[in-house]
């Protein structure tokens, strides 16, 4: 609950979360005096604020009156196609864990990284864990590389130019064999690194296909050296990401 005195140690973050928590359902619009009220701020801050979120395209103004803007819808679209992700991806990264017992995860290209959106795991454990939010870098990761295999060239471009850093002493750090191993991953429909991200964890991926073949995420399991072996296991994990290219394309019809 807060506090008429709270924004004597409160960070602008907090501030602009206040304003935005201000507005209601059934608001037609508010001026600064009323947002400064309910989000218990002085009203030159607020109007500081509203002048710079305005200006982002974060707020919206009529005349005297501020409307929540066309950006934070943008931003909720983005949210909503993750989640979407993630609903129609478990089921089936729970039947490939419980096919291997290797723990699985589901992630999204996000710039140059690769994001984890969702995980399973499975009872080969090997450390560090796959957690839901974790970024890595693209070309150190099955996942990744799953995804650039299919992506517009601009993407692999980027990643190379921001430099292909290793993370062990395996990582691809060689533009052209990088692509080497990109052109493997689209024949074979599945991407695998051995300790590139990770000493002694082996993953392996394939990318989950919209229609027209752009990518949308990359399924992947890992597990520990000695209980994973690509070739074996990348058939069912390109399976995998079929079933839920499948799933998608009949939840968003």
């Amino acid at each position: 609950m807060r506090t008429a005195d709270w924004t004597s140690t409160v960070s602008v973050l907090d501030r602009v979360s206040a304003v935005f928590d201000a507005f209601g359902d059934d608001d037609e619009g508010l001026g600064v005096s009323e947002l400064a009220r309910r989000a218990k701020l002085p009203k030159s801050t607020v109007s500081r604020l509203a002048t710079a979120l305005v200006a982002e395209r974060f707020l919206e103004r009529d005349g005297d009156r501020l409307y929540l803007g066309l950006r934070l819808f943008e931003l909720a679209q983005n949210v909503e196609r993750p989640r979407t992700l993630r609903r129609v991806a478990l089921p089936v990264m729970t039947e490939l864990r419980d096919a291997t017992g290797l723990s699985t995860s589901l992630a999204v290209l996000d710039g140059t990284d690769v994001v984890s959106i969702a995980a399973v795991r499975g009872a080969a454990v090997v450390l560090p864990l796959v957690r839901i939010g974790d970024r890595l870098p693209a070309h150190a990761t099955a996942a990744g590389k799953a995804l650039l295999a299919h992506a517009a060239p601009a993407r692999l471009d980027a990643r190379i130019a921001a430099g292909l850093t290793p993370r062990t002493s395996r990582t691809i750090v060689e533009p052209d064999e990088l692509r080497r191993c990109l052109a493997e991953a689209r024949r074979l429909g599945y991407a695998s690194e051995e300790g590139e991200c990770a000493v002694e964890r082996v993953c392996v991926a394939s990318a989950v296909l919209a229609p027209g073949g752009t990518p949308l995420a990359a399924i992947a399991v890992a597990g520990p050296a000695s209980a994973l072996l690509p070739d074996r296991v990348g058939p069912a994990v390109r399976s995998a990401a079929s079933a839920i290219a499948r799933r998608l394309a009949t939840a968003t019809e």
